[in-house]
């Protein structure tokens, strides 16, 4: 269809050499381009190559009657909107009620006066066009919201990353754990995701919640003192019960933030994260005991990619550990410390990791 111009398309389809001809001189001097078409298989053909603007529509034809043709314009997306206009000489009420139910959005009788067609062509075709309008004034509002959101959100993210490395600056010189942990949890559940067990457990929104609250897991160690996070040696029994505390002082901060934005799925897994991340599969974890299953998932792939990390990483207290005995370490604590389908993925997933580029090579 001829669309070079700004005048509207409208399809014409009835059997009727006559019928076609009135009809589309009459549309021509209004101004519309007018496309007549005595058979409804070709104009389907036509619409769905080029839609029209408005369809004025038979029922009665040869091959595929008037009610078909709607039906297959109402199946196709491109189509469906398209605003259809029944011209017959079935005046039962059965008809009309079809036509209707059907998706037309008027029904004209013959014999018919020019002037009511014009008329109701020309008020369909504004509403379709106001239509239109807000169609696209309504996505145009959802890229902007969805913009505005995704800014908000950016911004928030990176000011709880910059608290987060804050509170990481005072035992780790280096500045990227967190950025280690958070490459290292994105991996560990996005290959959990493909194990039948966490297909519905795991989608795209887990694995960004994660990849972006873990950071969060040691938040709470900005309440622990320099002499017991500094220690260069082994804490002593009391050191190490007040050390323990940085789970329950991490979630604590965490929990006020969520008393303000409840129902938060980020918040909520950031306090799961930073309670939960030192608990042990066997139960003998801290600070709740948390055995098993009960521990939250979030926490589970947490525990294997921060002990790895740490492990890892050179601190104040000790030297990084090599890759080998590293992985050793998680591999023993398959079933006592760690969940052991996640030690499994983190076990198929070694050489990415060695070939990740995050870690030195030994």
């Amino acid at each position: 269809m001829d669309r070079e111009d700004s005048a509207e398309c409208i399809m014409i389809v009835d059997d009727s050499r006559s019928s076609l001809v009135l009809l589309e001189g009459m549309l021509h001097e209004q101004g519309y381009h007018v496309y007549p078409f005595s058979r409804g298989e070709q104009a389907l053909k036509v619409a769905m190559e080029s839609p029209p603007d408005l369809i004025l529509l038979d029922i009665v034809m040869p091959g595929m009657d008037g009610f078909e043709v709607c039906e297959h314009l109402k199946q196709d997306a491109n189509l469906r909107d398209v605003p259809v206009i029944f011209i017959s000489s079935q005046n039962e009420i059965k008809s009309k009620v079809k036509a209707f139910s059907m998706g037309c959005v008027d029904y004209i009788t013959r014999p018919f006066e020019f002037e009511e067609v014009r008329t109701r062509v020309k008020t369909h075709l504004r509403l379709r066009q106001m239509q239109i309008r807000l169609m696209n004034h309504n996505h145009e509002l959802e890229r902007l919201v969805e913009e505005k959101v995704k800014e908000i959100t950016d911004s928030w993210i990176a000011t709880i990353l910059a608290l987060a490395k804050l509170a990481e600056s005072r035992d780790d010189d280096t500045g990227k754990h967190l950025e280690r942990v958070q490459v290292l949890c994105r991996i560990l559940a996005e290959d959990l995701a493909l194990l039948p067990e966490y297909h519905e457990t795991i989608d795209r929104n887990f694995i960004d919640n994660i990849y972006h609250a873990s950071p969060l897991h040691d938040i709470g160690k900005v309440g622990i003192p320099d002499h017991v996070l500094l220690k260069p040696g082994k804490l002593d029994p009391d050191e190490f019960d007040l050390m323990k505390r940085h789970t329950i002082i991490g979630a604590q901060t965490l929990e006020a933030v969520h008393e303000k934005y409840q129902g938060n799925i980020f918040i909520d897994m950031g306090i799961a994260i930073a309670r939960s991340h030192h608990e042990r599969w066997d139960g003998k974890g801290y600070p709740d005991g948390l055995a098993g299953d009960n521990i939250p998932l979030c926490a589970r792939i947490m525990a294997v990619a921060d002990v790895y990390d740490a492990l890892r990483s050179n601190r104040c207290y000790k030297q990084a550990m090599p890759h080998e005995k590293a992985v050793t370490i998680i591999r023993e604590g398959r079933g006592v410390h760690f969940a052991p389908d996640v030690v499994d993925v983190f076990l198929s997933l070694e050489r990415v990791l060695l070939e990740s580029g995050i870690y030195p090579k030994d």
